[in-house]
């Protein structure tokens, strides 16, 4: 009685699935590798904070000033449309009436930060104009020019009406 023969493939190897799915995954493994080498050493991370003491300090003294800005019952609304920025204050307004620093710092991109100065016009408010791309999510930060008070908040931007900026 004669034996069946084994099948035999009668397709070459590069011809079969399996093969090819099986160098694929070591190379896709190798690409992705290769491209986040490559942003890791290309790009740099403007987040990292050289001196983590120095900056643990401050802190204190960031609070210290946002707990003055409460005691002093500030209260206003910021308007931010592209290119001006109006600060009506609706309680606890400066009385020497000087000139305020607005600042945005962006929350991912430390190229972007720029800082705005506010100047009191004769209605009582505080105006100033920019030239920079506001969309996206900030750190906006208002402080007189002596720093002894300081109002910080986050907000997307833009927006197409006021919104409050207490402390």
């Amino acid at each position: 009685m004669p034996h069946p023969s084994p099948r035999e493939d009668t397709k070459p190897w590069y011809k079969h699935f399996w093969p090819w799915f099986l160098i694929c995954v070591p190379l896709t493994s190798m690409f992705f590798t290769a491209n986040f080498v490559r942003f890791a050493v290309t790009t740099e991370d403007s987040l990292v904070i050289d001196d983590y003491y120095k900056e643990g300090r401050g802190i204190n003294a960031r609070l210290d000033k946002i707990e003055r800005a409460k005691r002093l019952s500030i209260t206003s609304e910021l308007f931010v449309t592209d290119g001006t920025v109006e600060l009506k204050f609706l309680s606890g307004q400066p009385e020497s009436g000087s000139a305020l620093e607005l600042a945005f710092f962006h929350v991912t991109q430390q190229t972007k930060d720029f800082t705005i100065l506010l100047t009191k016009d004769a209605s009582g408010t505080y105006r100033g104009t920019f030239e920079q791309d506001i969309d996206g999510k900030w750190r906006v930060t208002l402080m007189p020019l002596d720093q002894v008070w300081k109002i910080q908040q986050k907000v997307s931007l833009p927006r197409r009406s006021a919104f409050t900026f207490n402390p």
